[in-house]
């Protein structure tokens, strides 16, 4: 829960709006699957959000979110197997699906030890590519350690009620 609000309060920065407070209220909620889509009251943007244990990978965390305005799309993702140095740094990396290829040479920004934050122009086609995938991969430049395949199951589904709560947000 505590990666699920973190990732929350990252999100609401990039979007600029108030930051992440200690108990967030909820304003909307809804569950697809196993993913989150919710509108928090201090948040302008509804957010998408999935967490999962990976047996075949020591039992690790991995989150991800996904938030979006008509300027931007934001994806946020953690992963407990990450130990990146450097708070602010940016990473490249290739962002791609089981199918289709994303965006070469991503810039994704390192948010604390565990989570990196990409940040991208609001572009149509990207968000298609993630409704119909399964899994989302990074693929760092130089760093096969830290590249990451994130499981994405009902992703279409789950824009699709990010949709709806973007489009119905009070």
């Amino acid at each position: 829960m505590k990666r699920f609000l973190l990732a929350a309060g990252i999100l609401a920065g990039a979007l600029g709006v108030t930051a992440l407070s200690a108990s967030p209220a909820l304003a909307q909620q809804s569950k697809v699957g196993d993913w989150t889509i919710e509108k928090r009251s201090q948040d302008t943007h509804c957010n998408a959000s999935r967490g999962y244990k990976d047996k075949e990978d020591e039992n690790r965390d991995y989150v991800i979110v996904v938030t979006y305005s008509d300027k931007a799309i934001v994806i946020v993702m953690i992963y407990d197997g990450w130990e990146w140095d450097k708070v602010g740094e940016i990473l490249r990396a290739d962002v791609g699906t089981d199918d289709a290829d994303i965006m070469k040479k991503a810039k994704w920004e390192v948010m604390d030890k565990t989570t990196v934050r990409g940040i991208f122009e609001f572009d149509q086609s990207i968000m298609d590519r993630l409704s119909k995938a399964k899994r989302l991969t990074l693929d760092f430049e130089d760093d096969e350690d830290d590249s990451i395949e994130m499981q994405i199951p009902r992703a279409g589904e789950a824009l699709a009620a990010l949709k709806f709560c973007e489009e119905n947000r009070k």
